[in-house]
């Protein structure tokens, strides 16, 4: 972890927010995880005769990504646990997406559902982090919660508040050596200034940063500078940020559920214009059925949406 020395009260408003207690993931480990169970993998393993599976392979399979963790993973806290046991195994740092907040998707996207209650919710990332426990991770919370408000009146936006926070909290004191980002939503979706004071609400404070740009496909360079626009006008603290690269190869077209035309982007890495360049989307997952992908439910593996991602058609 960096050290900052204050050399005057006047740096002190300029200084980052450092998060105690988590040591630095990157440096207990020697690389992203490759994940042999995501959706891309299992395709190709399941269908190693059809002609497109070499290619899928070789370009997404291939490459370390996000687990994404939901309703859909069973005992949660076992489910995490196992993940990141098998990464710590390999010396790899997996790169985990908690994805459960009640009334997810408020405006009627497709990816609809999370927990049934905020008591549930708070039940459910309480054993998330539990199983991350002393093994290195990185943690992206809860995508496009902090950016879905448009639907939700006074009351719902200030429960939701309180439940991100509670995460950030649980991140902070039972993910010892996870670094956890906050999602932001994306450089088109909310102005800088109005989604720093949500994180600053939701308890950005208690985490390593935030994350941007997930599943969508926004350049790398337009969401660098959004998240130094967000940093701008935190309340007298920065805080560093991820980058979602999954799918933003050729940029955005203004279409956010499975446009044509997209590409795959500079896979995970360390550093550039943020900390970390990630791929938290899963290259080939549908958005929804829709666009391209019509007919094809959120979440649902696609070998030619995949295809296309790899020639940028």
């Amino acid at each position: 972890m960096r050290r900052i020395v204050l050399v005057c009260l006047a740096a002190l408003a300029l200084s980052p927010v450092q998060v105690a207690a988590a040591a630095n993931p990157i440096g207990m480990t020697s690389g992203f995880y490759v994940d042999p169970n995501s959706n891309p993998a299992t395709w190709v393993r399941n269908n190693g005769s059809d002609g497109r599976a070499a290619r899928i392979q070789s370009a997404i399979a291939s490459k370390p990504m996000a687990r994404w963790f939901g309703s859909w993973s069973g005992d949660i806290q076992s489910a995490v646990s196992s993940f990141v046991s098998a990464a710590d195994a390999a010396d790899k740092l997996p790169v985990l997406v908690a994805y459960n907040i009640p009334g997810r998707d408020a405006c009627g996207g497709h990816s609809g559902g999370g927990a049934g209650s905020p008591e549930a919710y708070r039940a459910w990332i309480s054993a998330f982090a539990s199983g991350l426990g002393s093994r290195p991770a990185i943690v992206i919370l809860e995508p496009d919660s902090l950016a879905d408000f448009n639907c939700m009146d006074a009351g719902k936006i200030a429960t939701r508040t309180g439940m991100i926070r509670y995460a950030t909290e649980q991140l902070r004191d039972k993910g010892t050596n996870t670094w956890a980002y906050l999602d932001a939503g994306n450089a088109r979706w909310v102005p800088a200034a109005t989604m720093a004071s949500r994180l600053d609400s939701a308890g950005v404070r208690n985490v390593r940063g935030m994350s941007i740009n997930v599943s969508n496909y926004i350049t790398t360079s337009e969401s660098a500078a959004y998240g130094n626009a967000v940093n701008a006008s935190l309340p007298g603290y920065t805080k560093t940020f991820v980058i979602d690269t999954s799918r933003n190869g050729n940029g955005s077209n203004g279409e956010w559920c499975n446009p044509p035309g997209r590409k795959l982007g500079t896979p995970s890495q360390v550093g550039g214009p943020a900390e970390l360049l990630v791929w938290a989307k899963i290259p080939g997952d549908s958005d929804g059925t829709c666009g391209i992908g019509a007919g094809i439910p959120a979440g649902q593996f696609s070998p030619d949406l995949a295809m296309r991602l790899i020639d940028g058609v």
